[in-house]
């Protein structure tokens, strides 16, 4: 298949996708629209429809709600049930500033819009339309940065916490084990549910039931504390400061910040948060002896000693030094070297390495494109090249799926990505990436 024929295709998906105001991640497993995806997606809208990013982007902070938060998920049809946990079983009407038109979920994802905004600026540089769109929706991109420095960083370090595992897009990374393990599950204290996932795809490609039954019991303890009640950090046996959240959040504060200086609206506060947030992530979470950079278990108070993909999105927000950035480069280049596409999203030399389980162990489109970029940023351009390349490669033989497989040996025995088809961000970060250099 062509770049062209790339490209095209991913321009149908998207366009597919689109329900009139927002994208939906893919038309039957992820019916809603979705927090982290919607960020990724307007990549794509901007190459045909520019107007659809505008909407896409209004439509998610419509469910924004008084305390700041972007909602994961934002339920703009209350009548579709193929999908659990719904906005019924959150029941976000025990906060009393959820938005409720429409409904939500009670937690967040990586919030990426203030790095987003900032690309499809430097598109529309000169758009009176869209200059009058960022302006606007300005100050609700901070208010949702302001939601992780007053509700999720009580010892106020700069590093948000997260309590639940749908919270960091990687739901059931081993990142999660050791804590999970803590939670004391009585099934018969569960509410009754009944998952959607695993009628539409492969259970050997999505979270167990065992993990399934913890990401309830986390999603009733937030209910029980009204979902930012400071109840949580102190009940919670799960509080994860995370890599790739953390990350993103400077990453989207420094874009904030360029935006802000050009177009004259205030960033002090901003700038506040960024110098305490790079200098406490630099220091917690870089781990000599790993070579990268790990996750923080405020319950333990230890790192989280594992290789994983979060680690390396602190080149996306250009946190890392020299010295480290050639660490995650090295690592990078030896995984190529050893038959894997990049970049896979777990150490593929643990144990709990599984190549086909979402979160522990493919390759992620979003994340590639990501850590494309933060190797641009370090001077890498034969490793982003790889990154790139292999994404595209996969993409050609095996489709426009929501994750793929890592080792190049198994890879080649498949016709078909794995999780959803047709997939949205898949799509607009093909196209995105189709338009960088060569």
């Amino acid at each position: 298949m062509l770049y062209q024929d790339l490209a095209e295709e991913a321009e149908q998906i998207l366009r597919l996708n689109w329900r009139d105001g927002f994208t939906v991640p893919t038309n039957k497993l992820y019916p809603f629209q979705w927090n982290w995806d919607s960020g990724f997606t307007c990549l794509g809208h901007a190459y045909f429809e520019p107007k659809w990013a505008i909407r896409e982007l209004n439509s998610l902070f419509s469910g924004q709600w008084e305390n700041g938060m972007i909602p994961h998920i934002i339920f703009h049809s209350e009548t579709e049930t193929s999908y659990f946990p719904n906005h019924d079983f959150w029941n976000t009407t025990v906060n009393p500033g959820a938005q409720q038109k429409p409904k939500t979920s009670g937690i967040t994802q990586p919030p990426v819009h203030g790095f987003i905004l900032e690309k499809l600026l430097a598109k529309f540089p000169n758009d009176g339309a869209f200059l009058a769109f960022v302006k606007a929706i300005f100050p609700k991109v901070v208010h949702s940065h302001r939601f992780f420095y007053t509700y999720r960083d009580p010892k106020r370090e700069g590093l948000a916490f997260l309590y639940h595992p749908w919270e960091t897009g990687r739901d059931n990374s081993p990142l999660w084990d050791e804590s999970n393990a803590r939670i004391q599950i009585d099934k018969s204290t569960l509410p009754a549910y009944t998952r959607q996932d695993t009628k539409l795809a492969d259970k050997k490609e999505r979270p167990t039931s065992d993990q399934y039954d913890r990401f309830v019991y986390m999603l009733e303890l937030g209910k029980r504390h009204q979902y930012d009640g400071e109840g949580i950090f102190e009940e919670s046996p799960v509080l994860l400061q995370d890599t790739l959240t953390n990350a993103v959040l400077i990453q989207s504060n420094q874009s904030l910040i360029r935006i802000g200086e050009r177009l004259g609206l205030d960033t002090g506060e901003l700038k506040e948060w960024q110098a305490q947030s790079v200098k406490s992530f630099r220091e917690k979470l870089w781990n000599e002896n790993l070579a990268t950079f790990t996750c923080y278990d405020l319950r333990k108070e230890a790192q989280i000693e594992y290789k994983e993909i979060g680690g390396l999105t602190a080149l996306s927000a250009e946190i890392a030094t020299k010295d480290q950035a050639d660490k995650l480069n090295d690592y990078l280049n030896d995984l190529h070297n050893r038959g894997y596409y990049l970049c896979p999203s777990f150490d593929v030399d643990d144990p709990l390495f599984d190549s086909k389980r979402y979160w522990r162990g493919p390759i992620w489109p979003q994340m590639n494109w990501l850590i494309y970029e933060g190797l641009q940023h370090y001077g890498f351009s034969a490793t982003a090249k790889i990154v790139k390349e292999d994404f595209l490669e996969l993409i050609t033989k095996q489709g426009f799926y929501e994750y793929f497989e890592a080792q190049k040996s198994v890879a080649a025995q498949l016709d078909k990505g794995y999780g959803g088809g047709q997939f949205s961000w898949t799509s607009a970060c093909v196209l995105d990436l189709l338009h960088k250099d060569q």
